[in-house]
């Protein structure tokens, strides 16, 4: 059993992967050129200034001086400086890119778009400005993958080239029919930017790449319905067949300026559809709704996801939006009736847009899909850059998608979902893994964890509260939240305990994520799940929020968080993936070999015990496709 007063030093390998060995290697490489320049510029300086006092070069006992004490060198004129401050922001902005989420080479990407399985390759179009890496120009890009982590780019499959869609090639969904047929309903943006919905098909169904596309003749299908904004119509979800035969649609809207609400149409031949009287559903005070979507899920299953044809007595549908106005994608659980084609919250205190999210840190405009290869459903969605878009235009990209996760009802607590990455995912793990046993953290403790590189990560940790202190404290921290706390800083009686991922050896920079245990009087206590972003980053122009929510965490259960840190995004899985929190940061000196990992008790009444095992990730595939004739 380690003590907190030293490092445990259980440590299995050092590996690290081969990416982030030669990301490391030009950083190093940059450094030494560097090193040589300065080198050389000192030696002509002394020959063009041997009048002059000798000049003692006291920086670092030899090695290479900083960009700070390089700034300050008399030998340096105004454009060098310039020059060497350009290449330490550019190791920064090179380090940001993801090593193992899905982006394209360049550029801005956003919603997913129709993800499908189709002919042994998963299919993933996406929102994608092919001219800039801010939003504008939006396109589908396409892109094929055997395991959803490791991808191939294929050509664009659809432009903005149409009247109704000049202004940009929205968010759509893909529908297979029972002749094969494989179509694509989608939002079009006319030149007055009205919302028109557009039909598509791929031209061979039986090609496995999919690559042709081809607008119907006919478009749009629909135009906004009558007490409709004109911008207020968008994003049809995959169609799905009802037990009068007729295909159903949902579409995002809102009436009344607040009122949000998921339309719903009929269709018998895909081209022409019917508006029902009623909507599916409808919220007051919740603002337009995106992206909306509505799936099944087994109060009794939690290994396989459903498909729309499921239904019975152990089958809930959930619905899900995508606020326009905060930016969150919401859910509920509820009752679908496939006859009256309503939609009914389990509980209508957490009914859409006011109770339970999929993601309480950066993640929007998500999308599921029934993966029957694997008898799954998987959920996508985008993660937005926190930066300055000046910035984003400087690293020529912007926006990465999450790691696909399963998604299935919580069949212990029957009140929320739970979110897990792709069995995929554990490919990119080393073999051998870094772990920690049994780790002692008394309050106010901080225990670093040599594990050599640490920006490319799948970590795996639990935590033991000490019971006998837990039971005996009456009441801690009643009204806490996450988002209106000051963050790990925040010192309670009951938390906040965790993992500091992304820290500098000062911790000048650093992410905590933790738990935090609120008690009530009546004995009954409350956990939350955080991710503190406000001293991720010395840079001022980034934003860094607190995340998280509560998680349920059931009687016996141990505090258990999974975390996967890639760069400048981490996702955390709480409590098996009942809350999940995605966060950002762009440090300045927590990068490549800087970059420390270590683990905290912060609480200031309980004490509490870790293990945690930590895998080197390595990068993932993304590459063009080799297609003759045809570079991405």
């Amino acid at each position: 059993m380690a003590s907190s007063s030293t490092s445990p030093l259980i440590v299995n390998n050092d590996l690290q992967s081969k990416q982030e060995f030669f990301r490391s290697t030009r950083a190093t490489v940059t450094k030494l050129l560097l090193g040589f320049l300065v080198l050389a510029i000192v030696i002509v300086g002394l020959v063009t200034h041997l009048q002059q006092p000798e000049i003692v070069d006291n920086s670092s006992n030899g090695d290479k001086p900083s960009v700070d004490e390089l700034s300050t060198n008399p030998l340096l004129d105004n454009d060098l400086k310039r020059f060497l401050t350009k290449l330490e922001t550019n190791a920064q902005v090179e380090w940001q890119r993801s090593a193992y989420h899905f982006q394209p080479d360049k550029n801005f990407i956003s919603d997913p778009d129709g993800p499908m399985y189709h002919m042994g390759w998963y299919h993933l179009f996406y929102q994608y400005n092919p001219e800039s890496a801010i939003w504008g120009n939006i396109t589908w890009g396409h892109s094929v993958s055997k395991d959803m982590i490791n991808w191939f780019h294929l050509p664009l499959a659809m432009v903005p080239d149409h009247w109704y869609d000049i202004e940009g090639v929205m968010t759509g969904s893909a529908t297979v029919l029972p002749n094969g047929q494989i179509i694509m309903l989608y939002t079009g943006n006319a030149y007055d930017l009205s919302q028109l919905q557009c039909l598509a098909y791929a031209v061979n169904s039986s090609d496995p790449l999919l690559i042709e596309w081809k607008k119907y003749e006919g478009n749009p299908i629909l135009f906004p319905p009558p007490g409709v904004g004109f911008k207020d119509f968008r994003d049809p979800s995959t169609l799905w067949m009802g037990p009068d035969g007729e295909y159903r649609m949902v579409m995002g809207s809102k009436h009344n300026v607040t009122i949000g609400c998921a339309l719903i149409y009929h269709t018998t031949n895909f081209t022409h559809f019917e508006l029902k009287e009623e909507p599916l559903h409808a919220v007051p005070h919740t603002g337009m709704w995106e992206c909306v979507d509505l799936y099944p899920v087994s109060t009794t299953d939690d290994e396989n996801g459903l498909n729309m044809g499921d239904h019975g007595e152990n089958v809930k549908h959930v619905l899900k939006q995508s606020g326009d106005e905060d930016r969150h994608d919401w859910y509920a659980i509820g009752t679908y009736d496939v006859v009256k084609d309503k939609w009914y919250p389990d509980d209508p205190e957490n009914d859409v847009g006011i109770g339970l999210r999929y993601d309480f840190g950066k993640f929007y405009a998500s999308k599921t899909f029934y993966d029957q290869h694997k008898k799954r459903r998987v959920l996508w969605g985008y993660v937005g850059e926190t930066d300055p878009p000046s910035d984003d235009l400087k690293k020529g990209w912007a926006n990465v998608l999450n790691i696909p996760r399963t998604i299935v009802l919580d069949t212990k607590t029957q009140t929320n979902l739970i979110q897990w990455p792709i069995e995929e995912t554990e490919k990119l793990r080393s073999k051998k893994y870094d772990e920690f046993k049994d780790v002692e953290l008394l309050p106010g403790s901080l225990i670093p964890l040599d594990i050599g590189m640490a920006t490319q990560l799948d970590i795996v940790a639990t935590f033991e509260v000490d019971q006998r202190m837990l039971e005996s404290t009456l009441e801690a921290d009643v009204l806490f939240n996450c988002t209106t706390s000051a963050g790990s800083v925040q010192r309670g009686v009951l938390g906040p305990f965790g993992v500091v991922v992304l820290a500098d050896s000062e911790r000048t920079e650093q992410l905590p994520v933790y738990f935090y245990i609120a008690k009530a009087t009546d004995g009954t206590s409350k956990t939350y799940f955080c991710a503190d972003e406000t001293r991720s980053s010395k840079d001022p122009t980034v934003g860094k929020w607190v995340y998280g929510s509560s998680v349920p965490v059931l009687e016996g259960e141990k505090y258990n968080m999974r975390l996967l840190v890639d760069h400048s995004i981490v996702e955390g899985f709480a409590q098996g993936g009942r809350t999940v929190v995605t966060a950002r940061a762009y440090p300045t000196k927590a990068i490549y070999g800087a970059a420390k990992l270590f683990l905290f008790n912060n609480a200031t009444g309980i004490s509490v015990k870790s293990s945690i095992k930590i895998w080197k990730m390595a990068e993932a595939q993304l590459d063009p496709y080799p297609l003759s004739g045809w570079t991405s």
